[in-house]
């Protein structure tokens, strides 16, 4: 196949190639008009499974012949005449045994790191042990570091480096998969060396960026038929250009560095490397441009000496498309429209960028035409519903049973799928209204049974056993990670089979519970090496194994719009690339903290530096922006900041704005303009058209449907929000009460008024309890039964401590002059004449010696001024008029000597109602004018009509529409009386 040569053989394919093609056209040339035997006996190693896909379907394409073998380079143990090599430790039990390693050293020294970093840092520990490995770095290169700089951390790092040390003795009989890999390289390049095969043996696709892969190379390059075969390969950078990356420092993040220490490693130059086959690249001059651009950062001034000599940079850009969005939304959208335009032409557009939440943002946005792309990547297992179902079950064993947690996972789609699942939903629904409805914040097996027994569903009783088996009590403390594991699954199996399970439930189904199953199995085959943990250990341990796993949609997706990661661009062709997300941070993104070693120990132990990665990204950046037709995207802003462009975005950008002579600032300005073209599809696709607001209410609705019965704190509102009363009242609205009791102001109202009424009560016939001492003990214990939240109840204990020696002494005053009578009394009041009725229940009222009432009401907040009484808040006036007419059995008609607010808040006060100026038959008489004006027909019940304060919340504002309309806008009455 290949000429004898005295140097090694070193092929690369010209940026802007599609690679598998050319590999494959390349091999059809070699051997064309040879034996049909020839090809069969090439040996082609490739660097991922995805290149083999696509390598083997091009073959397929015709014509007929023979295929070389196709190897991936983890398959070289299958090859014959190797010695014997154990078999790999499967990784997961690797990452178990380091688990327990660094758990065991972080209880024997704490001080090394926080408890929450534990699987992190076995993460990091494993992904360390693997480079060193691969690369081929033994303990004693990192302990023999100069580390005179980093002491501290040093012997920190050291204490969990020294736990994994003996993973090296261990190599040879127990080896992990990167130390297995090396074994099997070394083994066949001893092998070669010996024995070299006379067949070609071609590794193509691989850049040589880890030392195992790199030792690989250079074992192909020294047989008499090996070849390497470079993708993405700049056949237009000068020598001067490749001697620049001699420094890893400097140039490890340049996207060719990987070949330059490739040619160094194997003694050749740049001029050595031969092009593979004859294939173009879609755009030569914008290949020259981007590897100007490229140039690493410390030699960028070649631009003044280069720059005037690149050619055709109109054409260059010609295809190239530079989309700068105000925001990612903005971005998305242009992408998602861009590849709409074409799904309808035809064309195969990728879309390539390692921003995962951008590509589901342009997923989101391609769904509104109900399109789905084909995205390689799928979803993290942890975030499909079995995922989610199994991590709410595992949270259950270390977590506090909650409302929240147990209709979480008792509305998941998996729960209760085994059989009558629509009678579950129905139950979940009316116990999501009884929680709500009675403040329980942490459901018992007592509230749970006492639920199912007011429910008229057959199956409630035995659907509530079901709740109290698989949800109360499942919390535990250390366990084996088998015995956890085993108690997980038939937990999860019980709940989604569900009460009464008829059928094999959801829980395995489809791809995302196959795959969930298997990630499972894996867990359950290595269980054994975990160790024991706590609860919440192992639900860390589970959800972090999840994370590692992908799910594909299992819908059928667009054949001709695709989702790549970055290193998918090597393998595909597409008419159309478009390389989102490139911003600094995201693309390239910004290299993972190492806890373990720094740059220069990296470098001077052999390990790979952090900008590896950034190189990688770069390859990839330069390989695609090389395609035939390119959309570059970005957004100026993110959520919260002003973004920083790609540092290969903006090297081009400065480039061609300095080259104006040759057309560079105006293509660069067309490339902007085209994008600024989509920019203006977008704003007008969002645009949301005009629709004229909702006016400002103000129902009529019957006579007979309005409301004959209210509360004396219904009548503020009436005054102030009629509104809100036709919602409650007619409309019979209610907000919905939130699931978990919340600390709010409504809470903190009935804790106080709980507290004083208690401590009234206590005090009413042993008036030596009447101390500050005895009503903070009294407060003490109402909120240790009233309120679960520790930090709420020593800030409320705190409010009433504050005022308890102010109120003590009132309350001694009081004493003098009345005595309570009544606490808590409920009393109505009817207007006969209009059918209406007035309720109210008074905290308290005293009586003094001849006979005359007192009323007292506690406030949490600030006490109504006298104005405001008058005007608006009647609530101690109408209680006064009540006990005036008798309305508080059994007390009877009473004269009212004083009513009077007792405010309890920062600045406790008493603010007395003005019964001089609104005396009870005046208060009386305005108030049967208000409710015979609200039960007229024309009188409307407007939204907001005399608000404390603009920025006072009404619980129906949403309903009102308000918004929409302000204050000044005059209320648009509408007559409900022939409403349907």
């Amino acid at each position: 196949m290949f000429d004898p040569s005295d140097k090694p053989r070193v092929y690369g394919v010209p940026l802007g190639v599609d690679f598998p093609r050319a590999l494959v056209n390349g091999m059809r040339d070699k051997f064309t008009g040879a034996a049909p035997d020839r090809l069969a006996r090439v040996q082609l190693i490739l660097n991922t499974r995805r290149m083999q896909r696509r390598v083997r379907e091009l073959f397929d394409t015709g014509p007929a012949l023979l295929l070389p073998r196709l190897q991936l380079v983890t398959d070289l143990a299958l090859g014959a005449g190797l010695p014997q090599i154990p078999t790999a430790v499967p990784a997961l039990r690797r990452r178990l045994e380091i688990t327990q390693l660094v758990s065991i050293l972080l209880e024997r020294e704490p001080e090394l790191a926080p408890r929450s970093s534990l699987y992190d840092l076995a993460d990091s520990l494993a992904a360390l042990l693997d480079e060193m490995h691969g690369e081929g770095v033994p303990p004693a290169t990192i302990q023999s570091l100069d580390v005179s700089d980093e002491s501290g951390h040093w012997k920190r790092s050291l204490r969990f480096l020294e736990i994994v040390q003996h993973y090296f003795a261990d190599a040879q009989n127990a080896p992990d998969k990167e130390s297995r890999q090396r074994m099997v390289i070394e083994a066949l390049a001893a092998l070669w060396q010996d024995a070299p095969p006379q067949n070609p043996i071609i590794i193509a696709g691989s850049t040589g960026s880890r030392g195992t892969t790199m030792l690989l190379m250079k074992a192909v390059a020294k047989l008499p038929q090996g070849a390497i075969i470079l993708p993405g390969y700049d056949f237009d950078m000068p020598d001067s250009g490749w001697q620049d990356l001699d420094d890893a420092l400097t140039a490890e993040d340049h996207p060719q560095y990987r070949f330059r220490k490739l040619m160094t490693e194997l003694g050749i130059t740049p001029q050595d490397v031969q092009q593979w086959g004859s294939d173009t690249p879609a755009s030569a001059p914008r290949n020259a441009l981007v590897s100007l651009a490229l140039r690493p950062a410390p030699v960028t001034d070649q631009w003044l000496a280069e720059g005037p000599a690149l050619k055709n940079l109109p054409d260059a850009m010609q295809q190239v498309t530079l989309v700068e969005a105000p925001s990612a939304r903005d971005e998305a959208l242009a992408i998602a429209m861009r590849l709409r335009q074409a799904a309808e032409d035809g064309t195969t557009a990728a879309l390539i960028t390692p921003d995962r939440m951008l590509t589901r943002q342009v997923s989101a946005a391609l769904s509104r035409w109900n399109i789905l792309p084909d995205d390689s990547a799928g979803t993290p297992l942890q975030l499909s519903p079995p995922g989610r179902f199994l991590r709410h079950v595992a949270a259950l064993f270390h977590q506090k049973l909650t409302a929240e947690a147990l209709l979480t996972l008792l509305s998941h789609p998996l729960t209760h799928s085994g059989g009558e699942r629509g009678t579950h939903l129905l139950l979940t629904r009316e116990l999501e209204l009884h929680i709500r409805r009675n403040g329980i914040p942490f459901p018992d097996a007592d509230h749970l049974r006492g639920f199912a027994a007011g429910q008229k569903f057959d199956l409630a009783a035995q659907w509530a056993e079901w709740v109290i088996s698989c949800f109360v009590g499942q919390d535990g403390e250390i366990s084996s990670l088998t015995d956890w594991l085993e108690r997980h699954m038939a937990l999860a199996e019980a709940i989604a089979d569900g009460s009464v399970p008829a059928q094999q439930s959801e829980l395995w189904k489809e791809d995302a519970g196959r795959t969930a199953r298997s990630t499972v199995a894996e867990l359950e085959a290595e269980a054994s090496y975990g160790g024991d943990m706590s609860a919440r250990d192992y639900a860390d341990l589970f959800g972090a194994i999840l994370s590692r796993q992908e799910v594909r949609n299992p819908d059928l997706p667009h054949p001709n719009l695709l989702i790549w990661g970055t290193l998918e661009a090597r393998v595909q062709g597409a008419d159309l690339l478009v390389l989102a997300g490139l911003n600094e941070g995201s693309w390239p993104e910004a290299p993972s903290p190492d806890p373990w070693l720094n740059r220069r120990m990296r470098l001077d132990s052999g390990l790979l530096l952090p900008e590896r990665r950034i190189g990688l990204s770069a390859h990839d950046f330069q390989q695609a922006i090389a395609a035939p037709q390119v959309w570059l995207t970005r957004s100026i802003r993110s959520d919260d900041a002003e973004t920083v462009p790609s540092r290969w975005l903006n090297r081009i950008m400065n480039l061609l704005n300095g080259l104006p002579n040759q057309g560079g600032a105006t293509a660069l300005a067309d490339a902007k303009s085209r994008g600024s073209d989509w920019l203006r599809k977008v704003r007008k696709l969002e645009e949301p058209g005009k629709t004229d607001p909702a006016p400002r209410p103000s129902p009529m609705p019957p006579v007979d449907a309005r409301p004959r019965e209210m509360s004396v704190t219904d009548i503020r509102n009436l005054i102030r929000d009629p509104y809100a009363i036709y919602a409650k009242r007619v409309l019979r609205l209610r907000p919905l009460d939130p699931l978990m009791k919340a600390p709010d102001a409504l809470l903190r109202g009935t804790v106080v008024h709980e507290v004083f009424e208690t401590f009234i009560r206590d005090t009413r016939d042993t008036p030596e309890n009447l101390t500050a001492q005895r009503l903070t003990q009294i407060a003490a214990d109402t909120l240790a039964e009233i309120v679960p939240w520790p930090d709420i109840r020593n800030l409320w204990a705190a409010r009433v401590n504050r005022v308890a020696d102010w109120f003590v002494l009132n309350e001694q005053t009081r004493r003098k002059v009345t005595h309570p009578a009544q606490l808590e009394i409920s009393g109505k009041a009817t207007i006969p004449h209009l059918g209406f009725t007035l309720k109210a229940k008074a905290d308290r009222i005293d009586l003094d010696e001849t006979g005359q009432a007192y009323l007292y009401d506690y406030k949490t907040s600030t006490p109504p001024s006298k104005k405001q009484q008058t005007e608006f808040d009647k609530q101690l006036l109408l209680e006064a008029a009540m006990v005036e007419k008798g309305g508080f059995d059994p007390m009877g008609p009473l004269k009212v000597a004083q009513a009077v607010y007792i405010g309890l808040g920062a600045t406790p006060k008493e603010e007395a109602a003005p019964l001089g100026d609104e005396p009870v038959p005046v208060v009386w008489a305005r108030f049967e004018k208000l409710i015979s004006a609200y039960l007229e027909p024309e009188t409307g019940f407007t939204a907001r009509r005399a608000m404390f304060s603009e920025k006072d919340i009404s619980d129906y504002d949403p309903l009102s529409r308000f918004g929409e309309w302000d204050l000044t806008v005059n209320p648009t009455k509408e007559d409900l009386s022939n409403a349907g």
